[in-house]
């Protein structure tokens, strides 16, 4: 035991860069939880930012994260329960980079790896020397990303992959992969529930849904609304984040539901003079 806590010295930062990232806007977002609540849900993982916020802040916190794709979720458990082998894996595909990085990446993003070990690395070397760190797949579920311009990319990143080991090993922690309805199943009174969907578009070429070959459109975020209403009426404190648009400010009652305008930055735009200025809302029933 005294060795895991050695290794969570280092606080666990999120492990892949994801299109739309909660990592800037943690202070934000921990002025918005509730005091106390039961389990903590977070369905839409991604990046896992306020996830690694809360295990950091609340020793042995009760969690339950899920996500619909299936390589984000084996790369979670593959670093809960195989770190040493992934490291492995990762010093390797650095290795070969640094000898041609450009025929290696192309060969790497072709590859269709059958292990466990090397789908997650797999994933982590694109992830870290693509364009923008955007993770992104095409209509067959095939990652469609070029190569960044990165001198030296951090490829391995042991130290925070060992720190996010360490902390979803020694924390109360279920990883599933499932569609976001199913956290009804589960979810009590009490328990608080995160929403980081696919945020909703503000302009026709600002439709990003491609975590998934399934995109996550206007229908889906019906099914959410009325899933969050189905929480509310359960007792279950509910925090949603989205875009700025009018779909989505329209779709929740504002007698039940707080909902306030943040200013936040787009990490991923590939013009870097359209990542600040944008906003997103964020709603809660408590």
């Amino acid at each position: 035991m005294r060795q895991i806590y050695r290794q969570i010295a280092t606080t666990p930062k999120p492990f892949v860069k994801w299109a739309g990232g909660k990592r800037q806007l943690i202070p934000i977002l921990n002025e918005n939880l509730p005091k106390s609540f039961g389990t903590y849900f977070e369905p839409f993982l991604g990046g896992g930012a306020l996830l690694f916020h809360i295990l950091t802040e609340r020793n042995a916190q009760k969690c339950s994260i899920s996500d619909l794709n299936t390589d984000l979720v084996l790369t979670y458990t593959t670093i809960r329960n195989r770190i040493d082998e992934l490291i492995s894996s990762l010093k390797s595909h650095e290795r070969n980079y640094q000898k041609d990085s450009k025929t290696y990446y192309y060969s790497v993003r072709e590859s269709n790896p059958r292990s466990e070990i090397e789908k997650t690395s797999r994933l982590l070397f694109l992830n870290r020397t693509c364009f923008n760190g955007l993770y992104r797949v095409n209509s067959k579920g095939k990652f469609n990303v070029p190569l960044g311009s990165y001198t030296n990319p951090n490829i391995v990143n042991e130290e925070n992959l060992r720190s996010v080991s360490a902390i979803l090993q020694s924390s109360r922690v279920a990883i599933k992969c499932r569609d976001f309805e199913s956290v009804l199943l589960d979810a009590k009174k009490g328990d608080l529930v995160y929403f980081d969907p696919p945020y909703q578009p503000v302009s026709e070429t600002a439709n990003f849904t491609g975590y998934t070959n399934k995109s996550f459109i206007y229908n889906d975020l019906n099914r959410l609304t009325e899933i969050c209403m189905k929480l509310d009426s359960k007792g279950c404190k509910v925090l949603l984040s989205n875009s700025d648009s009018k779909e989505v400010a329209e779709i929740f009652p504002k007698k039940s539901w707080k909902i306030n305008k943040i200013q936040v930055n787009r990490c991923i735009n590939s013009n870097s003079k359209k990542r600040t200025g944008h906003f997103e809302l964020l709603i809660k029933n408590y």
